[in-house]
């Protein structure tokens, strides 16, 4: 039987290219939006931001790709509601239709006790998700991520057109904050559905590079 996938954040760069990859891996998604996503897919169920558990099917997975900035949000709390507040709800909701695996899109340097507001922010949500009794969670923790996205961001365009030049900079300790493709990190949450040890991973830019040529 085809596994079925709970995936939020579908409509954003890293979530739209998983999405392609569960539904030509014959997956079964349920994406919970706030918008339509304009596809029509054999497997993919669009759902509202807080669905039911109990009018949900059993869950193999919960993938959570969801993220904004802070100058997209428009203030601290407006980011909050989305990069926490969401994030958590979410996961709650998928453990309580009985997930036993979750992968979540975080931040390279995320530290719920980082001096920096984004950083802890999503220091804070992975350690929410870690205490909620996943079997398995596994948190990718990218750089920049290189992709065209929907909606322009100026600062981070600027940022990829440098990232040829700066990334063979960054070696040893360094080489976690390298920038990466989107599509390197869909191909690596996507290969991580098939890991089967319990307990927390967290994946930088080495092992998601590794893992999308798995």
């Amino acid at each position: 039987m085809s596994a079925t996938v709970m995936l939020a954040g579908a409509s954003g760069l890293v979530g739209g290219s998983v999405l392609k990859r569960l539904l030509d891996a014959g997956k079964r998604v349920l994406a919970p939006a706030r918008r339509a996503l304009g596809i029509s897919a054999v497997g993919l169920t669009e759902l509202s931001l807080d669905p039911d558990h109990t009018q949900l099917p059993h869950l193999d997975a919960f993938m959570c790709c969801l993220g904004t900035t802070l100058a997209k949000a428009g203030s601290r709390e407006a980011f909050l509601a989305v990069d926490h507040d969401l994030v958590i709800r979410l996961a709650k909701t998928a453990r309580a239709a009985g997930c036993r695996h979750a992968l979540l899109i975080s931040s390279v340097g995320a530290d719920p006790r980082s001096g920096n507001f984004y950083l802890k922010s999503k220091g804070q949500v992975e350690d929410a998700l870690a205490q909620m009794g996943f079997s398995r969670l596994d948190i990718l923790q990218p750089g920049l991520l290189l992709g065209d996205r929907n909606e322009p961001r100026r600062g981070e365009a600027i940022a990829q057109k440098l990232a040829p030049f700066y990334n063979p900079l960054l070696r040893l300790g360094l080489k976690r904050y390298r920038a990466i493709s989107a599509g390197a990190v869909a191909d690596a949450m996507v290969a991580l559905l098939n890991a089967r040890d319990a307990g927390v991973f967290r994946h930088t830019y080495s092992s998601l590079i590794q893992l999308s040529h798995d």
